[in-house]
């Protein structure tokens, strides 16, 4: 996507990183995945979030998610550049990282680009 994030979802987006930062365990990665499927649509931002979870993965000693990381890391802004990331997927080692997930509803929505910037 060429067009800059929208500052609706640019504002979700940090806040769920930052959250994925500082939250251990679950919820700390519930809020990776939620920045992950914000941002597929921009190479800058997708990338961040694969390292983040990189980051995240390497301090837990978490080898497949190391792992997984390292693979995204290579493919995750050339999918945000072409379109072709499969959309909705949360980004983690967890799932397969060619298989398309939902976007849940109010992710949804920020992401309409229908729904006007309030930045």
């Amino acid at each position: 996507m060429t067009a800059p994030m929208p500052t609706r979802v640019r504002e979700r987006y940090q806040a769920e990183l930052d959250r994925g930062r500082a939250v251990a365990g679950a919820e700390g990665w519930t809020a990776l995945k939620v920045a992950h499927v914000l941002s597929q649509p921009w190479a800058g931002p997708h990338t961040r979030v694969h390292w983040v979870m990189l980051v995240r993965g390497w301090r837990e000693r978490d080898r497949r998610e190391v792992f997984g990381q390292l693979l995204r890391l290579v493919v995750a802004a050339p999918a945000s550049w072409t379109g072709r990331y499969p959309v909705g997927n949360t980004g983690a080692a967890d799932v397969p990282a060619r298989q398309p997930m939902p976007i849940p509803d109010d992710l949804a929505r920020l992401l309409d680009p229908d729904a006007g910037d309030r930045s």
